[in-house]
C-alpha cells in the first residue's frame, strides 16, 4: 500500500498525515498573480511548487479540483492601468495572457478554474453583508466597510502574530501593510478620484473589494465554505492569508482550509531580488538569455519548497547537464527496448520506485525523489552495460519514466524539434563521413552548434539534440 503523504500545515506547525475530507478529490485554492506586470521568477517559485503538489496528489490517486483566483483590481493595477492610460479591464488582460503563456513554458498544468476578481463582486458584495449582519464589519463614515478584529479571537493564529500592541478601532486602507500595522482591513473601498472609472454599486455606496475578500469569496463561490488545502508564498501568511481567515470563518463559523502550505522565498545570486540591484528577472528575461522553460523548471523544482531557493544562471548551466544525462539515459533504454512491450520492471527499478513516491509522500521532499531518479540512471546503465537489461524491462523503465513525468515535467525533451536548416546540416555532414571527409563533416558540426544544435553519433545513427 501507498505511504500515506504527510504536509507540514502552516496553521498548526506541524507534518501531518493528509487526506481529502471526502477521500476522493483534494479542493485546493492557491493564490494566484495580480495581473499588473509580467510574473517574475520568485512568483514562479510559487506556482511550480503548488503545481508538483497538484501533480503528486493526482500520481497518488486522487482527483484535484484547484482555483487560483486572477487579481484584476487592487491598488496596483487601478494605479498603473491609470498611469499607462489605458481601461483596466484592457491593462489587466495583456498581463493575464502573458501568465498564461508563462505557465506553458513552465509545463505547469491548468488549474480547473481560474476566476478573475472583477468577475465576482456580486459575491464579495454578499460576504461582506454576511460580515455586517453578524457584527465583524462596520461603515466608516466615507463609505468605507471594514473587518473588526477585535471581534475575532483567532485573529493572528496562522501568523503567529502578537495581538498586544494593537489599538482598537485602527484602520488600514491599502491592500498590503506591514506586520507593525495590524489593523481593522478594508473590505470595501468607497470610491474616490484615484479609482477613476472602476467602481461598482453596494449597499454601502459606489466602491470597490478589498484585495482580501476577493480570495475568500471565490474560494467559496468554486471549493466551497471550507476545503482541503489552500497555499501559497510565505510573503502571504500576513496580512492576506490572516485576512482571509479572519472574514471567511467569521461569516461562516467553520475552518477556511484544513492545510495550510507555503514555500520560502527566492533569492538571486544571494540577494533579495531588486530592479535597483539589476538581479529582477521575468521569466522572459531568462528565456530570452537562452535558457528553456524544462531548464528554468528543473531550477525551480529542485529545491524543497520549505527552503529558501537561491537561483543563479550557474544553476541553470547545472540543470541543463542534469536534463541531458536524463535525455541520454532514456534514449539508451530506447534503444535497448526496441519497441517491445513493457514486462515487468526490474528489482532495483522497483525499489527506486517505491523510493520515489515515499520521498514526495514525505513533505513533497524533492531531493528525494530526484535521488531515487538518478539511482534508477545509475543502475540502468550499469545493468546496460552489463547486457542485463532484457528488452521488457527497459520498456517497463521507459514506462516508469513516463509515470514520473506526471509529477516531475522535465523527463521530456522540449517539443519543437531542430529546425529544416540544421536537418539538412546533419544530413549533409553524415554524407560527408561516409565519404569519410572529415574536414567537411567538422565544419558542418560547427555550423549546426553555432545553430544551438548539437549531432551525437549513436549505434542507431546520428541524433541532433537541443545544447
Amino acid at each position: 500500500m501507498a505511504t500515506t503523504p504527510r504536509f507540514f500545515n502552516t496553521l498548526t506547525r506541524a507534518t501531518e498525515p493528509f487526506e481529502p475530507s471526502d477521500g476522493r478529490t483534494v479542493r485546493m485554492y492557491t493564490c494566484g498573480p495580480t495581473v499588473h506586470d509580467f510574473a517574475h521568477i520568485g512568483n514562479f517559485r510559487a506556482y511550480v511548487f503548488e503545481d508538483l503538489l497538484r501533480r503528486f496528489l493526482r500520481f497518488h490517486g486522487w482527483a484535484v479540483r484547484q482555483v487560483m483566483n486572477l487579481t484584476d483590481v487592487d491598488d496596483k493595477t487601478i494605479r498603473k492601468s491609470r498611469a499607462a492610460g489605458v481601461p483596466l479591464r484592457e491593462y489587466t488582460r495583456r498581463f493575464a495572457d502573458a501568465f498564461f503563456a508563462d505557465l506553458d513554458a513552465l509545463r505547469i498544468e491548468r488549474a480547473e478554474h481560474y476566476p478573475a476578481a472583477t468577475e465576482h463582486v456580486p459575491e464579495m458584495i454578499a460576504l461582506i453583508a454576511r460580515l455586517m449582519e453578524k457584527g465583524f464589519a462596520y461603515r466608516s463614515d466615507d463609505g468605507s466597510v471594514y473587518f473588526r478584529i477585535e471581534r475575532f479571537p483567532a485573529y493572528g493564529r496562522l501568523s503567529r502574530l502578537d495581538l498586544a500592541g494593537l489599538k482598537p478601532g485602527a484602520r488600514v486602507a491599502q491592500d498590503e501593510y506591514e506586520k507593525e500595522h495590524v489593523g481593522d482591513f478594508a473590505l470595501w473601498k468607497a470610491w474616490d478620484e484615484a479609482d477613476g472609472e472602476v467602481a461598482w454599486d453596494s449597499p454601502w455606496g459606489r466602491g470597490r473589494p478589498g484585495w482580501h475578500i476577493e480570495c475568500s469569496a471565490m474560494s467559496m463561490r468554486y471549493l466551497g465554505e471550507s476545503f482541503d488545502i489552500h497555499t501559497g508564498g510565505q510573503d502571504n501568511i500576513f496580512p492576506h492569508h490572516e485576512d482571509e481567515i479572519a472574514q471567511s470563518e467569521a461569516a461562516t463559523g467553520r475552518p477556511l482550509a484544513r492545510f495550510w502550505l507555503h514555500c520560502a522565498h527566492l533569492v538571486v545570486e544571494g540577494q533579495k531580488m531588486s530592479k535597483t540591484l539589476g538581479n529582477f528577472y521575468t521569466l522572459r528575461d531568462v528565456l530570452e538569455r537562452g535558457w528553456t522553460g524544462r531548464e528554468t523548471r528543473y531550477v525551480l523544482l529542485a529545491t524543497h519548497y520549505r527552503q529558501n531557493l537561491n537561483f543563479t544562471f550557474e544553476s541553470l548551466g547545472a540543470a541543463r547537464s542534469a536534463l541531458e544525462r536524463l535525455d541520454g539515459f532514456r534514449e539508451r533504454l530506447e534503444e535497448v527496448a526496441g519497441g517491445a512491450a513493457a514486462g515487468a520492471p526490474p528489482a532495483w527499478a522497483a525499489e527506486a520506485q517505491k523510493a520515489f513516491h515515499d520521498a514526495l509522500a514525505d513533505d513533497l521532499n524533492i531531493s528525494g525523489a530526484l535521488a531515487a531518479l538518478f539511482d534508477l540512471v545509475r543502475d540502468g546503465h550499469r545493468a546496460m552495460d552489463a547486457g542485463r537489461l532484457a528488452p521488457p524491462e527497459a520498456g517497463a523503465v521507459l514506462a516508469m519514466l513516463r509515470e514520473w513525468d506526471r509529477v516531475l515535467a522535465v523527463l521530456t525533451p522540449e517539443t519543437d524539434g531542430p529546425p529544416t536548416e540544421v536537418v539538412d546540416m546533419a544530413r549533409l555532414r553524415e554524407e560527408a563521413r561516409r565519404a569519410r571527409n572529415w574536414g567537411e563533416a567538422d565544419r558542418l558540426r560547427a555550423g549546426i552548434a553555432a545553430l544551438g544544435w548539437e549531432v551525437q553519433d549513436t549505434p542507431g545513427g546520428p541524433k541532433l539534440r537541443r545544447k
